[in-house]
């Protein structure tokens, strides 16, 4: 029976969404429940929007959440009745997720069983056109091709019944994968308590329906080392994709410091070098490279080199759409997902549930926060008035080009010379979208720049020495947007970004969260006042607002 009360901060409305009340004492309480199974879709002051979505349910669902335990939370924060309609929705599509098991077939390696819960269901899935042709009926069971498991997936989740895979994973060769007790620098080393129970969810003791998934932890939290838990677990073979060529080296350096593999064990497969060894780390770029548009993807063929028993992919939110191909037609071998975030611009989140696999671990970056495995961030957006010289360009100008106007604001150089006076004696990355502002700001604060322009040499010799204290300010374009290795980096000043993405807030976030002793970072994000480019931050926000980051507001 619904008992609540008009204190609470919750209002479930028929339409799916959920209006949460920021000032309300429960606040924190039922944001972070909420964000388990719903989708923030606009944070201002005083009233978040939920929206709760099929995969949102789904992924709740993977992850050990039922439709009860939902129902319940809703309940006991809304200061209404829930509508039964969202109870009846809630429960209907949480039911789907395993009304569609695939299962192994006796001992045939080419066909897989594919196994109805719901007579009703099975009835509409065989008249489905699209998916009927990949269906072969026997007498008393259907089969489908052990080719065509990911793409049967695909179409499945497009109509809503996410299937439950229940089919055996291969088994890669064997190669020993064992941690050191000491870094190569001398330090102690062990696997955080999360990071081992991330990486032992995913194994799930080898059992049917585990070793497929992503986990979700916060940059700074050690993604890496759940990467390598997972393979001194599997001790086999492994592929791990990367999104650039310094995010390669990270892996290549952590795994030589961290575990027993030695150099002769990694080889590294980008635009530089194709060496191909027991544990290979590759550019997603490389992959996606083809002669022309209607080239094929030649290096696909990496996935067949080796017989591999685990395919990682790291900051799996960017995998990029033609990979998706050929992770459909390799569904036997285990896969991990690593991100902060499950956001894609692109929309493809579906892909990732049906093909990577669901989400498998996800802690919340505030609890990591708590317990002083990752750095507490002040968050700041500093509004700044636009030049008067370019208010009449800005006027006139189409949407695209005002945010462009906006995001290169003059003003924003001065500004962020006034941070690094406060903030001075820290490592700083002033971090940016567009290569004129970049340079422009790096000639005037004298710092060394990182673009995609910067040979790799240069661009490691730069990172290494403001490591090292060196440097204590660089210039970065989004090429550090992920996967780049600066402890120390304290303050974060962002001068322009990429539109409204959620995913690279997040990210550039992400750079400065290394725990630090206990000290704070500090994260400054520079727009341009009554501008689009207001909006567009509001929307970037939106994910590290959902992880109780708040942003203070400063009027410059």
């Amino acid at each position: 029976m619904f008992v609540g009360n008009m204190n609470n901060p919750l209002i479930v409305q028929s339409d799916l969404t959920l209006l949460l009340e920021v000032n309300s004492p429960l606040f924190e309480d039922a944001r972070t429940v909420i964000s388990t199974f719903a989708d923030l879709i606009k944070s201002p002051e005083y009233i978040y929007t939920y929206e709760i979505s099929p995969l949102s349910l789904w992924n709740a669902a993977s992850s050990g959440i039922e439709a009860e335990q939902i129902k319940e939370t809703l309940e006991k924060f809304s200061r209404f009745p829930v509508p039964e309609n969202v109870k009846v929705y809630i429960q209907e599509t949480i039911n789907k997720f395993g009304k569609i098991t695939i299962d192994k077939f006796e001992s045939d390696n080419e066909f897989l069983l594919i196994n109805f819960q719901d007579s009703l269901v099975e009835r509409e899935i065989l008249s489905h056109p699209g998916i009927r042709k990949y269906l072969i009926p026997q007498e008393d069971k259907i089969l489908i091709r052990l080719l065509d498991r990911g793409e049967i997936k695909q179409q499945l989740i497009n109509i809503g019944y996410p299937v439950k895979d229940l089919a055996p994973l291969k088994d890669g060769d064997f190669l020993e994968i064992n941690f050191r007790e000491k870094t190569l620098k001398g330090n102690d080393f062990g696997v955080r308590s999360y990071q081992k129970a991330a990486a032992d969810t995913f194994y799930g003791n080898g059992i049917p329906g585990t070793g497929y998934g992503t986990v979700i932890l916060p940059c700074g939290a050690g993604k890496t080392v759940v990467g390598m838990t997972v393979m001194n677990l599997l001790n086999t073979n492994t592929l791990i994709l990367a999104p650039n060529i310094a995010a390669v080296h990270q892996w290549k350096t952590e795994l030589l410091d961290k575990t027993t593999l030695t150099a002769d064990d990694i080889g590294e497969y980008s635009g530089e070098v194709k060496i191909i060894k027991p544990v290979t780390i590759a550019t997603y770029q490389i992959l996606t490279w083809r002669r022309d548009k209607t080239a094929p993807f030649e290096h696909f063929k990496l996935f067949l080199e080796k017989n591999w028993g685990l395919i990682i992919y790291d900051e799996v939110h960017l995998l990029p759409a033609p990979v998706f191909k050929i992770t459909a037609e390799i569904q036997a071998v285990r896969r991990l997902g690593l991100t902060a975030t499950l956001v894609r611009e692109d929309g493809l989140e579906k892909n990732v549930f049906s093909l990577v696999g669901p989400k498998r671990f996800d802690m919340p970056w505030k609890d990591l926060e708590a317990k002083g495995w990752i750095a507490e961030a002040i968050c700041h957006e500093i509004r700044a008035e636009l030049v008067q010289d370019l208010q009449i360009n800005y006027a006139t100008a189409d949407k695209k080009h005002k945010y462009r106007i906006a995001a290169e604001n003059p003003r924003k150089i001065g500004i962020t010379n006034q941070l690094l006076e406060k903030h001075e004696g820290e490592s700083i990355i002033v971090i940016g979208q567009y290569l004129r502002q970049l340079e422009k700001i790096a000639s005037h604060l004298k710092a060394p720049i990182i673009t995609g322009k910067t040979p790799n040499i240069e661009r490691d010799q730069i990172y290494q020495s403001f490591r090292e204290g060196k440097i204590k300010t660089i210039v970065v374009s989004k090429v550090a947007n992920f996967a780049i290795d600066l402890p120390d980096a304290s303050v974060a000043i962002q001068i322009s970004g990429a539109f409204g993405s959620r995913q690279e807030e997040a990210q550039r976030l992400g750079r400065i969260l290394r725990p630090k002793n206990g000290k704070k970072s500090y994260f400054y994000s520079i727009v341009t006042k009554n501008s689009v480019e207001e909006t567009f931050s509001a929307n970037r926000q939106k994910f590290l607002t959902e992880q109780g980051y708040k942003y203070n507001i400063i009027i410059d």
